[in-house]
């Protein structure tokens, strides 16, 4: 009774309004986060296109490299140097025969390496002055860690493709390394066994599923990872409704994408200087007609 009746002093009274305010604010900060969540994780609008808005963001795109075109090639320059350099440490160390699946494959993880390029092109769409360092500004996106695993898991597609098409030559024309690349390029083309490995390889086998597979869940992902905060499921997801709803658009979409890079790869890998940023802009704006 006397712990009951006992008169509060201002220190207890005011501690005691202190810490129901801040369990008012705490319960309002958990709702508005859990209001950001919801948000977050809602399933994106995906809209139905046609082969004109291909056409269109391709249009775009080379809009986008005109505008930024010394300053993207310069940039877009690393990659074929670095494929030239990897292709040469393959002949060195006797990997010949991965350096075919190393530039193939490189579409498997090209959309990686076209962040920069969605980053400049999103910048232009909202009118900013932008130059060739604004493709780093993707490190400081608050959606980084979601950017990240999605990078990693385009690079263990890679790696399963090097893997696949390792294991073929073994079975096809190996175990034994090739004396020479014409050797290779010579029994590839002119036995049963390497038309085995080719078709089975590049054609409707697994080099075509890899591809598609790559097609499904990242014609879109990564774009939104860049532009909306959203977990990899999300993106994923939304990736694999819009090639549902739009299988022709779609398919019309990889094969300009694998004809571009197989051009771009022909002359020493020094085309894709100028096919990577024309399709990394236009997959910018082929995200934004796809997902509302």
């Amino acid at each position: 009774m006397a712990m009951q009746n006992h008169a509060r002093n201002p220190l207890e009274w005011g501690w005691d309004h202190l810490k129901q305010t801040s369990q008012v604010v705490g319960s309002a900060a958990n709702s508005m986060d859990r209001a950001w969540e919801d948000r977050a994780s809602a399933s994106p609008t995906v809209r139905r296109i046609t082969a004109s808005d291909i056409g269109d963001a391709l249009a775009r795109g080379v809009r986008d490299f005109g505008a930024c075109r010394t300053d993207v090639m310069m940039l877009c320059l690393l990659y074929p140097l670095a494929g030239l350099a990897i292709s040469r440490m393959a002949f060195d160390y006797g990997m010949l025969a991965l350096v075919f699946p190393l530039i193939a494959g490189f579409a498997l993880i090209a959309p990686v390496f076209g962040l920069g390029l969605y980053e400049i092109s999103r910048r232009r769409e909202r009118g900013l002055e932008t130059h060739w360092t604004d493709a780093f500004a993707v490190a400081r996106s608050p959606n980084i860690g979601s950017i990240i695993v999605m990078g990693l898991l385009l690079l263990a597609i890679f790696c399963l493709w090097l893997f696949a098409a390792n294991f073929l030559y073994t079975v096809t024309l190996g175990p034994d390394v090739p004396v020479s690349a014409v050797t290779f390029v010579r029994d590839a083309l002119n036995t049963p066994q390497g038309l085995t490995m080719t078709i089975v390889g590049i054609g409707i086998g697994v080099g075509f599923l890899f591809a598609l597979l790559v097609l499904v869940i990242g014609v879109v992902s990564l774009p939104m990872l860049l532009d909306r905060n959203v977990g990899v499921g999300t993106a994923i997801a939304t990736s694999v409704r819009a090639v549902r709803m739009n299988p022709g658009p779609m398919a019309v979409w990889g094969m300009i994408v694998a004809t571009s890079l197989a051009l771009g790869a022909l002359p020493l890998l020094i085309g894709l200087a100028i096919v990577l940023p024309v399709l990394g802009h236009a997959t910018w704006h082929l995200y934004r007609k796809l997902v509302a």
